[in-house]
């Protein structure tokens, strides 16, 4: 079922959303909020500010929509912004990532287990929504499976959306507070007298991946297709190009927004209904993603930020921009969310299927 879910919709549906009221509404108030968040001086201003907006507007029931195309084609600049991390470097410490991302495993079963534990006694959620609430990232998939399985759907977005809007609301503002970031505006620098044509290669060599990559069902298309192209062109030096920073700024608008549009369906009693469980829930994630970092870093040299990032239960492409932000190695803090991703995609259904067995015995 997941790949009828397409990366990159060429639809008639999605081109005419793009000019519809909803999308337009999006614009009109993320635009004065990314502005104001800049001017109080909020890190991840132009991300931020327009999520915590079209939040709050969609739950008072304005109409909002996000057109999956834009989302789709500010990821993969998203994706090619990362890629300019990627370098022959890269592969000298990727030895390491095996035994980073076998902690990977651990905190992923580990962190079911135990919240999952909780929801079900605090918050009489059933075993198997229980189980898909507790999952550290995953949402869109973990829907899907969800619905096969006969759960509550609204409980399981309810929890993932009240949790990435806790973690991408306060880390920015941790990492801002804890970690030195005198050198983030060095990074924005641009590259001057760049070849276009190298941009446009680097498009179509990501968009051609990532259909391929939808293809095979291979999760998160968008950022792994388009990491996989941008990698393996710039490391044969065929291609390289480095988006200028007012771009960036553009889709971080676009991707707090769509987070904000998540919450067309909910309501504020909703939220509130479920808000003191899904904080403990987070509190729990998070403190073991903390030691899931700790462990990490006896076996790989790498600031604490980065490895907190790479186990931080937020969304996938929401966590990178983070990353790129703060200049947190980025192509490693992906890599072990994508990562993630499929051992969340493979340890679900297996515990769900463990527990059927254990039903019927």
């Amino acid at each position: 079922m997941i790949q009828n879910n397409q990366a990159i919709p060429f639809n008639k549906e999605n081109f005419k959303l793009i000019f519809s009221k909803e999308f337009a509404l999006v614009i009109i108030i993320s635009i004065p909020s990314a502005i104001v968040a800049e001017l109080f001086t909020i890190p991840l201003a132009w991300f931020l500010g327009p999520m915590l907006i079209t939040s709050i507007a969609s739950l008072m029931g304005l109409k909002l929509r996000m057109p999956k195309l834009v989302l789709s084609t500010v990821l993969i600049f998203l994706g090619l912004y990362i890629g300019n991390y990627i370098d022959k470097n890269l592969f000298s410490q990727i030895h390491q990532w095996a035994l980073t991302s076998l902690i990977m495993l651990i905190y992923i079963i580990v962190s079911v287990l135990i919240v999952s534990k909780y929801l079900q006694i605090f918050s009489k959620y059933e075993r198997k929504t229980s189980i898909f609430s507790a999952a550290p990232g995953a949402l869109g998939p973990l829907l899907i499976l969800a619905e096969d399985e006969k759960s509550d759907l609204s409980q399981v977005a309810t929890s993932h959306l009240i949790r990435l809007i806790i973690i991408i609301t306060f880390f920015p503002f941790i990492v801002n507070s804890f970690y030195d970031v005198e050198n983030i505006k060095n990074a924005e620098e641009l590259i001057k007298d760049q070849n276009i044509f190298h941009l446009i290669l680097l498009v179509i060599s990501s968009i051609i991946l990532i259909i391929i990559f939808d293809k095979f069902r291979i999760p998160a298309a968008l950022l792994s297709g388009t990491l996989f192209a941008s990698g393996s062109l710039q490391i044969a030096d065929i291609a390289s190009y480095q988006l200028p920073p007012n771009i960036i700024d553009y889709c971080l608008l676009i991707l707090g927004s769509s987070v904000g549009c998540r919450f067309a369906d909910k309501t504020f009693s909703e939220i509130a209904r479920n808000a003191l469980h899904s904080f403990v829930a987070t509190f729990l994630l998070v403190i073991l993603g903390l030691l899931a970092a700790l462990a990490a870093s006896v076996v790989i040299d790498k600031n604490f930020f980065t490895l907190l990032l790479s186990y931080c239960p937020g969304g996938i492409y929401e966590v990178a921009v983070i990353a790129i932000f703060f200049d947190l190695d980025p192509e490693f803090v992906s890599f072990h969310h994508i990562i993630r991703l499929l051992m969340i995609l493979f340890i679900v259904p297996l515990m769900l299927k463990l527990i059927e067995r254990k039903n019927l015995n």
